[in-house]
């Protein structure tokens, strides 16, 4: 299988890291006006993840490749 044909995992996978930004976002202004210290911490594991699944890779059978380092 080609690249092509993995659009649909690939805009699951731009929508889930663009929910994954939303909620850092949303995440930063709580913390920033309620809680600094505990939102914060909140805020760069979710940040970290983002950008975790954003470097995921597909092999050709469409699923995400293990077999690499990201």
């Amino acid at each position: 299988m080609e690249l092509r044909n993995c659009v649909p995992q690939k805009m699951m996978q731009y929508l889930f890291v663009g929910f994954l930004v939303a909620a850092a976002v949303a995440m930063t202004i709580v913390s920033l006006t309620i809680l600094p210290i505990v939102g914060f911490a909140v805020v760069i594991p979710i940040v970290i993840l983002a950008v975790y699944v954003f470097r995921l890779r597909l092999n050709n059978q469409c699923e995400i490749d293990v077999s690499k380092d990201v």
